[in-house]
């Protein structure tokens, strides 16, 4: 047994450290997506990987097994919308770390209208104003499920639809601005100024 105050690590950092292609993608992913900085990348990959490594081990079973374990990966993964269940085993090769990136509730949270920036989705996750499905997440790493309900806490000021942060832009407006940056290209879905939320609107 290992230490138990040393947890081991679950994603993998590059092999090459410094690859010009990858590292402008990953400023691009870095920027677009609000993270913190390029472990929250490195998780996505590996965790990305996990499900690619699963899925060719399940095109090379015996066709008697193949279409059971198929079922529960494809099953697995449409609960977190990533693919859908009666897409078949050999699609789930085709998915991307955007497609990860895209279900984290950071990114959700912004892309439903709640935030007016996607770093202010971060500050409002953080700061335990988010409600998943009736509990309280704190983790902006967290993957939502496609049945999950996002909703303010009900004891924070932001859960009033009045409240400052939460006027001058809908969902409507975030859905138009995300499809502008999917058409230009622009690596950052924010606007120039983003407004902090003080530690006193915790409460």
């Amino acid at each position: 047994m290992g230490d138990p105050r040393r947890l081991k690590k679950k994603y993998k950092t590059p092999k090459h450290p410094w690859q010009k292609d990858r590292i402008e993608k990953e400023k691009k992913l870095l920027n677009y997506y609000g993270l913190k900085n390029k472990k929250e990348i490195w998780k996505a990959m590996s965790r990305l990987k996990r499900i690619t490594r699963q899925a060719k081990t399940i095109i090379g079973l015996p066709s008697e097994k193949k279409e059971a374990e198929a079922k529960k990966l494809l099953e697995k993964l449409d609960k977190y919308n990533l693919i859908d269940k009666n897409s078949k085993i050999e699609d789930v090769l085709n998915l991307t770390v955007e497609n990860i990136l895209d279900r984290r509730l950071q990114t959700q949270i912004y892309k439903q209208g709640l935030a007016r920036t996607i770093k202010q989705a971060r500050q409002i996750i953080v700061h335990g104003h988010i409600f998943v499905s009736g509990q309280k997440v704190d983790m902006p790493s967290y993957m939502v499920k496609k049945d999950d309900i996002i909703e303010f806490d009900p004891k924070s000021s932001l859960s009033n639809p009045e409240h400052p942060e939460r006027l001058g832009k809908d969902i409507k407006a975030v859905k138009e601005e995300i499809k502008n940056i999917a058409e230009t290209g622009s690596p950052a879905p924010q606007q120039e100024s983003a407004a902090e939320i003080t530690p006193a609107e915790k409460e």
